[in-house]
């Protein structure tokens, strides 16, 4: 007598996703160049065809990772009169931990490439720059959204590098004087 086993259901949703986030992983960890299709495959227990029938290319599996990455509109939902406080809360009192800096991550592991530079760069303009220079208005706007974007880039990145000693009044303080600067940088 034969035991016939049932070939495990097929779920594409699944593994997508699966190798959306294996994917996610490698470019957080490696530069764009050192990441391959068959080591993303592999991560995941798929076929690289599977991944290259999902995604395409790997520029397009890295455009995915991208845009998976970060609500990168958040920033203009909300009153424009509390951008500047709301924006300066978030970057002086973050929820600290792995992950939250990830998106910045892949992108500075990937400025060495430059095929990961324009994709960064053209993802970046298509899908937070643009919008966020639109939302801005003004014959100057792409500065000001390029100033705003630095500033709170920074911080972001100054807090998971440097120690939290500051008091509680220190970032009371911290937090007045950006979200002053954002304000001004919104209002033009």
């Amino acid at each position: 007598m034969f035991c016939h086993v049932a070939p495990r259901p097929r779920n594409a949703e699944a593994t997508r996703a699966a190798i959306l986030e294996a994917a996610r992983e490698r470019f957080a960890r490696e530069s764009y160049d050192d990441v391959g299709m068959r080591d993303i495959a592999r991560d995941v227990g798929v076929d690289a065809a599977l991944v290259s029938r999902y995604f395409g290319s790997k520029e397009d599996l890295f455009i995915a990772v991208l845009n998976a990455s970060g609500d990168k509109t958040r920033i203009i939902e909300g009153d424009r009169a509390t951008f500047g406080q709301r924006m300066a809360r978030e970057a002086i009192y973050k929820e600290q931990g792995p992950g939250k800096l990830e998106h910045m991550l892949i992108m500075l592991r990937s400025i060495g490439s430059t095929k990961a530079a324009e994709l960064v760069q053209r993802n970046g303009q298509d899908r937070f720059f643009g919008p966020f220079e639109q939302w801005l208005g003004g014959p100057d706007a792409p500065v000001r959204a390029r100033l705003a974007a630095s500033i709170m880039m920074g911080v972001f990145i100054g807090s998971e590098l440097c120690p939290d000693d500051l008091t509680p009044d220190q970032c009371a303080a911290m937090e007045q004087r950006m979200a002053a600067i954002l304000q001004a940088l919104i209002d033009g």
